[in-house]
C-alpha cells in the first residue's frame, strides 16, 4: 500500500514537471527561434541560432531521464556529435540543414499542450479526490453542493468523504495511465530521432 501511495504521488509530481517543462521549452524556443531568424541580416542572428540548435539534443537526454526516473520506461539513448574541427560557416550549416534540430523542436514545443493536459489532470485527479476527503472538515466553514444538492450535514459529509476515498483509487489508476502515455511520448520521440543517423 505504501508503494502505491508513493508511486500515486511521483505520478502528480511528474505531470506537474510536465506541464513546466513544456511550457519552458515552447517559451524558450518561441522566444530564441524568434529572435534568433529576425537577427539573421546581422552578425549576432546566426550564432544565436546556432546555439539555440544545439540545446536540444540535451533537452533531448534531459527528456529522458525525467521519463525513466518517474516512470520507469526505458528509451534507447540520443546521442549526436557535434563537429568542433570545421569552421564556423560550415558548422552553421551542418546546425541549420540537421534535420533533427528542427525535429526535436517539434516535438519539445508539443509538450506544452501535453504539459497542459497534465496540469488540468492533477487537478482533477489529485484536487477534487482531496476535496472530497475533507468535507468533513470543510461543509461547517464553506456551502458545499455537489450535484445539486447541500452537504450540510455530518452523515452526509461523511458520505462525500467516502467518495472521496474511492475517487483516489480511480484517480491513481488513470494518472499512472496518463504518465505511461507521456513516457511512451518520449520514447517516440528518441525513436524518431534515432532514424536519423550521423
Amino acid at each position: 500500500m505504501k508503494k502505491k501511495i508513493i508511486i500515486f504521488i511521483q505520478n502528480g509530481y511528474f505531470l506537474l514537471f510536465t506541464f513546466a517543462t513544456g511550457l519552458f521549452y515552447f517559451c524558450f524556443y518561441l522566444v530564441t527561434l524568434t529572435l534568433g531568424l529576425g537577427l539573421s541580416f546581422t552578425v549576432v542572428g546566426i550564432p544565436l541560432l546556432i546555439q539555440v540548435l544545439r540545446t536540444t539534443p540535451t533537452f533531448v537526454r534531459y527528456e529522458r531521464i525525467q521519463t525513466k526516473i518517474y516512470t520507469d520506461i526505458s528509451t534507447p539513448p540520443y546521442e549526436r556529435k557535434i563537429r568542433l574541427d570545421a569552421s564556423f560557416w560550415e558548422q552553421a550549416k551542418e546546425e541549420l540543414q540537421d534535420p533533427r534540430n528542427w525535429i526535436s523542436i517539434c516535438w519539445l514545443m508539443l509538450k506544452f499542450l501535453i504539459g497542459l493536459l497534465c496540469l488540468l489532470s492533477a487537478a482533477m485527479l489529485y484536487v477534487t479526490p482531496l476535496l472530497f476527503i475533507l468535507a468533513p472538515l470543510l461543509f461547517p466553514f464553506f456551502f458545499i453542493h455537489i450535484i445539486g444538492i447541500p452537504i450540510d450535514t455530518f452523515t452526509k459529509s461523511l458520505l462525500v468523504s467516502s467518495v472521496g476515498i474511492l475517487l483516489t483509487f480511480v484517480s491513481a489508476w488513470l494518472a499512472n495511465g496518463l504518465v505511461r502515455l507521456i513516457g511512451g511520448y518520449t520514447r517516440q520521440m528518441i525513436k524518431t530521432l534515432n532514424r536519423f543517423h550521423d
